[in-house]
């Protein structure tokens, strides 16, 4: 069997010849993490890569992402579903080796990684899940959520913001399943850091208060092993392991330099750092004995064989426990859940409130909850605003473990990307608020939560100037039209009650992406509606005021403007003019749905066309066409109370009146 210095060299060897061969991507983390990750997969990682989704695996997260053929190494020696074809297909289309790790590509990836910081905060939001589904199921003698979340960083995601916000939260919370490994190199791409980051790292994670293990010699593998044991030993904290290593560690002519961060070693590097680690074999040539002092498949079957039978005989002890839990880790809904939201809605419709949306997000919250335990509600400092809470919200704190509400604090970025992480973790539904404005501040992990096809949860109140006196700083005007942008990402902003709850319906009973819930600080009347008209709206627009036939104009609103809208076709109507007004609450659902219906509602016939919302007016010609206008705010705002705001702008009904008549 080869010694563990030979093992971790047939990661060095195998990532240093893909990276080779593609003429691109970053050796050196791979080369000086090498001797880390074989002591951790080797000797501790609890897996199976026969079936990389079983519930209660260790998760491992390379934070670090750019250094993606170290994990693609480990999960190829490992026995995963990655033969070494795909290694050598490194960075190129449509391998399951990509440049960075792609959740859903590869099998054993847990998230996607790359821009830094979020892996790791990605890593809490899993050993946030684990603890809370622990909390929740687990009972005495039956512990069947009972696994570690193993990070590995660098001095990059300690050098981004959001590492700072998540972990954090991760010492307030008392994540003790949570290992993290800092790859303490002291090279970035510009060079030696010391120019630029000089943070006593212990010491801050020390104030986050975590567990930190020093000083590890990142290429011994007994202080390597020793320091693992001794973070597993800790339960009440997250872990913090600081290894000392040398990036690009065996390259004669390169290690420790930022030359072998980003870019392939060249031929005549390989061939010296062959000669230096004493590796005889060609490039893509792993002996047999090596397989097998990595091979994973015997002990993983192993310990999920064995975890199959511990969760039979909870099964047997807590029945309907077991049966909820299975239901929510394979991310189904409730058997009665579609004909209680509808009867929530039809209810909703009844009551015919004019209140703001944001309280009809509150009321919506408060009707589904209950039928979904596994919904894990948030907000970055704004409950109180946001009105994220609901009548059963139970806080989660490093003490309370079953708990349902996280208060995230001032962290818009890190609440986003831990919600991504509770997602991926699965058995919870996350969801978390801010004002519509600091979605700026979250954007990559949005982008994160898209990408990954995540059904994930975004509520962002106050959406417009109708947030009024606090002025242009907190008034959004381009945000829900960049929201758009974002492919995978549907974004609702509602008009009243009514579509506020069939927007959390369709957010909840989306299994393939994530949704950005927009909602308004004042109040909103009810639109009348019928049954075919409710049921219309989950196709993201329709005919919400029709008119006699012909139509000869159309105003397509959203949110606060549908009212606007409605009013205005209302006088126009009576005056002898034919309009028809859309709402249009999800632009995404609109368009996905068939031609037929997308005529039904938007007759290409009928060229008089006015769109009315209080943003930016960028997106909308793709319904007005060049003919038609749009009423909108294509500048910043104003601190004044919202009436006079959306009478200053122009958003009144006179105004859209006289934009129709000059069409027609």
């Amino acid at each position: 069997m080869p010694s563990r210095r030979e093992l971790a060299n047939a990661i060095r060897v195998l990532s240093m010849d893909a990276v080779e061969k593609a003429k691109s991507g970053h050796p050196g983390m791979p080369m000086g993490m090498a001797d880390i990750a074989e002591v951790l997969w080797n000797d501790f990682l609890r897996h199976n890569p026969a079936n990389p989704k079983w519930a209660d695996r260790d998760r491992f997260i390379l934070s670090n992402g750019h250094g993606s053929m170290l994990h693609y190494t480990l999960l190829h020696l490992a026995g995963y579903d990655l033969p070494m074809d795909e290694i050598k297909r490194f960075r190129q289309m449509h391998s399951k080796t990509p440049g960075h790790p792609e959740y859903g590509y590869t099998p054993g990836i847990e998230t996607t990684t790359g821009p830094l910081g979020q892996g790791v905060t990605n890593a809490v939001g899993m050993a946030l899940a684990e603890k809370l589904l622990a909390g929740q199921f687990n009972r005495d003698g039956h512990h069947v959520i009972d696994h570690y979340t193993y990070v590995f960083l660098g001095d990059g995601c300690l050098m981004e913001g959001i590492s700072h916000e998540a972990c954090s939260l991760a010492g307030t919370w008392g994540l003790g399943k949570l290992i993290a490994f800092y790859d303490d190199n002291g090279i970035s791409i510009d060079g030696h850091v010391e120019g630029w980051f000089t943070d006593d790292t212990p010491k801050r994670f020390e104030a986050y208060g975590w567990h930190v293990v020093p000083g590890v010699d990142g290429h011994n593998a007994d202080a390597i092993k020793k320091a693992i044991q001794e973070a597993r030993s800790v339960n009440d904290k997250p872990s913090l392991i600081c290894c000392k290593t040398v990036i690009g560690f065996g390259a004669p002519n390169l290690c420790g330099s930022h030359d072998c961060h980003g870019a392939a070693l060249g031929e005549k590097e390989v061939a010296a750092t062959r000669e230096n680690l004493g590796w005889k074999h060609e490039p893509f040539v792993i002996p047999d004995e090596y397989y097998k002092g990595f091979d994973a498949r015997a002990r993983g079957a192993k310990a999920e064989a064995d975890w199959n039978q511990r969760f039979a005989a909870y099964k047997k002890a807590y029945p309907d426990l077991a049966a909820e839990l299975e239901r929510r880790l394979k991310g189904e809904l409730p058997p009665d859940w579609a004909q209680k939201a509808d009867e929530f809605i039809k209810a909703v419709d009844a009551k015919g409130e004019t209140i703001a949306t944001r309280k009809a997000s509150q009321n919506a919250i408060n009707g589904y909850a209950p039928l979904l335990p596994e919904l894990l509600g948030g907000s970055a400092d704004l409950a109180g605003s946001n009105l994220t809470m609901w009548k059963g919200s139970k806080p989660v704190s490093n003490t309370v473990s079953d708990g349902n509400y996280v208060y995230y604090g001032v962290r818009e970025f890190g609440m986003s990307a831990i919600m991504n992480g509770i997602a991926l973790h699965g058995g919870l539904i996350p969801y978390g608020g801010t004002f519509l404005i600091f979605s700026e501040y979250a954007r990559n992990a949005l982008r994160m939560a898209a990408l990954m096809q995540q059904r994930v949860l975004f509520v962002f109140t106050h959406d417009s100037i109708g947030l009024g006196e606090d002025g242009p700083t907190h008034q959004p005007v381009e945000q829900t039209a960049t929201l758009r942008l974002i492919p995978n990402m549907q974004v609702w902003r509602p008009c009243d009650a009514v579509e506020s709850a069939v927007a959390w319906k369709c957010a909840i009973e989306r299994r393939d992406g994530p949704s950005s819930l927009i909602f308004s600080r004042q109040n909103l009347p009810h639109q009348k509606r019928d049954e075919r008209q409710i049921s219309a709206i989950a196709s993201g627009g329709y005919v919400l005021l029709e008119c006699e036939y012909p139509v000869q104009a159309i105003i397509i609103a959203t949110g606060s403007e549908v009212a606007l809208a409605a009013a205005a076709a209302q006088e126009l109507n009576d005056n002898g003019f034919r309009v028809r007004v859309v709402s249009m609450p999800c632009t995404q659902l609109f368009d996905a749905q068939d031609e037929a219906y997308r005529e039904s509602v938007l007759p290409r016939a009928v060229k008089a066309r006015v769109v009315v919302e209080a943003g930016v007016t960028d997106g909308w010609a793709k319904y007005t066409g060049f003919e038609g206008k749009v009423i909108g705010l294509n500048r910043f705002g104003e601190s004044a109370p919202a009436g006079e705001l959306f009478k200053h702008f122009g958003f009144t009904a006179e105004k859209v009146m006289e934009a129709v008549t000059d069409l027609l």
